[in-house]
């Protein structure tokens, strides 16, 4: 049997958790994927696809789903479209040995012929063996520009959700849990003070707060806006 080739540089995020996951509006999304992962979950629920804009945790359910079944020593694979522009649909060969596959990103790819007769074939593959599926993209399944009616189709069974993007409310919540989790405590005036100067989008404002991480345990200091403001230049 040939071996699975992967593309080098895809590496799944070890903060990439469902615990780490503050679900806002998406609940239903994150109930769905994370029952996806359990054993007795069938065909029906194994196929899922997530759409939403940049930011509102596509690629972040997708890892989980993946560090799910890695963490009981099953095998799976994470593969994002957008990172792998000089590979070949090759890629998708054997993927059916694989207890879960997620397809992130899939814009990317479609309405390329060589890549949905891939996409095709993989879906009954994966179906045939029984296996489980996530699919993400920046637009629905309707709204894809799918070219292969066969691939048009096996899109329609699946399970969809939009991904919605967090409020303000919502992103503080977010980093505070997952500053709780770093042991952090993150106050809702500091948390407020961050969200007024940083970035918007969830990705800065985690990696913000991964930086106030280092800085706030080597100089043994809380989080608090003078710290803030001193470490951050604001």
């Amino acid at each position: 049997m040939n071996p699975i080739q992967l593309p080098l540089g895809v590496r799944l995020r070890d903060d990439a958790t469902f615990a780490n996951y503050y679900p806002g509006a998406n609940a239903a999304a994150l109930g769905y994927v994370e029952r996806l992962c359990e054993a007795e979950a069938g065909w029906a629920e194994s196929l899922i696809y997530l759409w939403g804009h940049n930011g509102v945790g596509r690629s972040h359910l997708l890892q989980a789903a993946c560090l799910r079944f890695e963490q009981r020593g099953e095998l799976a694979v994470y593969l994002p479209f957008s990172q792998v522009d000089d590979f070949n649909p090759s890629l998708l060969d054997n993927l059916e040995r694989c207890e879960l596959v997620c397809l992130d990103d899939l814009e990317c790819v479609v309405g390329r012929k060589d890549w949905e007769e891939a996409l095709f074939h993989l879906f009954n593959r994966l179906r045939d063996s029984g296996r489980k599926l996530l699919l993400a993209a920046n637009s629905s399944p309707r709204e894809l520009a799918v070219k292969l009616p066969d691939l048009k189709s096996r899109l329609t069974l699946a399970l969809v959700f939009q991904l919605q993007g967090l409020s303000d409310e919502d992103k503080l919540r977010a980093l505070q849990l997952r500053a709780s989790r770093r042991g952090l405590h993150l106050s809702d005036e500091v948390g407020r003070f961050i969200l007024t100067r940083g970035e918007r989008s969830m990705n800065s404002l985690f990696d913000l707060l991964e930086r106030l991480d280092h800085a706030s345990l080597q100089a043994q200091r809380k989080l608090t806006i003078p710290f803030l403001k001193e470490t951050l230049g604001w």
